[in-house]
């Protein structure tokens, strides 16, 4: 017979063996699943590096700016403009001129200003009933409407005798013009009788009379070219030309180049008018052919001889802003007979101590920010500066001086 304890111990290892393994098999998985995680995390920190390395070197850069100090400087000097210079001469203050030349015609209407009072005429006819006589009027015979409107004949007339027919009296009769004794448009009267107060108080006063069978026509104010309105219509045109003109020569000279009003000449070659001072014309047309000659020159020019000169002037330490070249001038004689303007130039530039770039590079290579700052705080001549380096976490300056950009901005 066995005893128990000589049977159970078996069964005992092959659980303690089973479940050893278990624990084994888990504790692997568990210890698998952890380094997974730890792997990544390694993978990407080490990619991090790289990039942050990688930028460091590749884009690492330092932008400086600086403002150095400026000193305005100004000058006068006379200049000679020469249409016979072919280029500057700064020497002798002279610069190249262009003449210019060109005709121009143009015409307008304009409105006439002047008036007149016309007297108003027409024609009567005179009536002989006296006599076979003929009788003679002076010139200036009266000649009075039914209405009380005195007109006068401009000249000697004849008025015919009458004679007889079949016993029966013919009676003379002719036509005359006559003329308003004043002007105004109350003369411009209808058909109507006349008598000739000339006879009053004789029996010819009866016999004799007019008669008008259309309307007196003209009286009234009618308007007229004047001398003035003549010479206005000129110096309208003359004006007007010359801004054409300026705008034309300009571009014959080309773009950059300077006309003074004074170094215009224009002559006026032909006028003519439509209708003559003195006549009746509600309008007329004008017509104005002018010459045109001109002396330019170039506003660049000025400028070169304001750099040259300044520059001529100044330290070699210093430098001249050319930007802030700036000319002022007046013309003091023009001969464009000979082609010369004699200018007073007035002219002024900023100037500022030279920097040695890339003295001033090497100087900032690989000083850390605040060691850049207190270095450019030294510097002579700097008024300010500005200090950005990239990328944002860059302390100090690259070492390399091909990554440190250097701009002086002279306002």
């Amino acid at each position: 017979m066995k005893k128990i304890f000589d049977i159970i111990p078996p069964k005992k290892n092959n659980l303690d063996n089973s479940l050893s393994k278990q624990r084994e098999e888990s504790f692997k998985q568990e210890k698998k699943n952890i380094s997974f995680p730890k792997k990544k995390a390694v993978f990407l920190l080490f990619i991090f590096i790289f990039l942050g390395v990688f930028i460091h070197i590749t884009f690492s850069k330092a932008e400086i700016r600086i403002w150095p100090e400026t000193e305005l400087l100004s000058f006068e000097d006379e200049i000679t403009v020469n249409s016979k210079a072919t280029k500057p001469d700064f020497s002798e203050n002279t610069i190249p001129g262009k003449t210019i030349e060109e005709e121009k015609e143009i015409s307008q209407q304009f409105p006439a200003t002047g008036s007149v009072s016309k007297k108003a005429k027409g024609i009567i006819q005179v009536y002989n009933a006296y006599s076979t006589s003929s009788q003679v009027l002076v010139a200036t015979t009266r000649f009075v409407s039914a209405s009380g409107k005195l007109f006068r004949t401009p000249k000697k007339v004849t008025i015919p005798g009458g004679h007889y027919e079949k016993g029966k009296l013919v009676l003379g009769q002719i036509d005359i013009e006559v003329i308003a004794d004043q002007p105004g448009e109350d003369y411009n009267i209808e058909p109507t009788t006349f008598s000739i107060p000339g006879f009053a108080g004789t029996a010819k006063f009866t016999f004799f009379y007019a008669k008008s069978f259309s309307n007196m026509t003209g009286g009234g104010t009618v308007a007229q070219v004047t001398e003035k309105d003549l010479e206005r219509a000129e110096k309208v045109l003359l004006d007007s030309l010359e801004k054409a003109g300026n705008d034309s020569l300009l571009m014959k000279a080309g773009e950059g180049f300077i006309l003074l009003d004074k170094a215009l000449k224009q002559e006026s070659q032909e006028s003519s008018s439509s209708v003559e001072a003195g006549r009746e014309a509600e309008n007329f047309n004008y017509k104005v052919k002018i010459k045109s000659k001109v002396l330019v020159f170039k506003e660049q020019d000025l400028k070169d001889f304001a750099k040259n000169y300044i520059s001529s002037q100044i330290e070699e330490d210093k430098k001249l802003h050319t930007e802030s070249i700036e000319t002022n001038y007046s013309a003091k004689k023009i001969d464009l007979e000979s082609g010369k303007i004699n200018l007073f130039l007035e002219f002024s530039g900023d100037i500022y101590s030279d920097i040695d770039v890339l003295s001033l590079k090497r100087a900032l290579s690989n000083k850390l920010f605040d060691e850049a700052k207190i270095l450019l705080e030294n510097q002579l001549g700097i008024t300010s500066f500005q200090i950005e380096l990239y990328p944002f976490w860059l302390k100090r300056v690259p070492d390399n001086i091909d990554k440190i950009s250097v701009d002086l901005i002279v306002d």
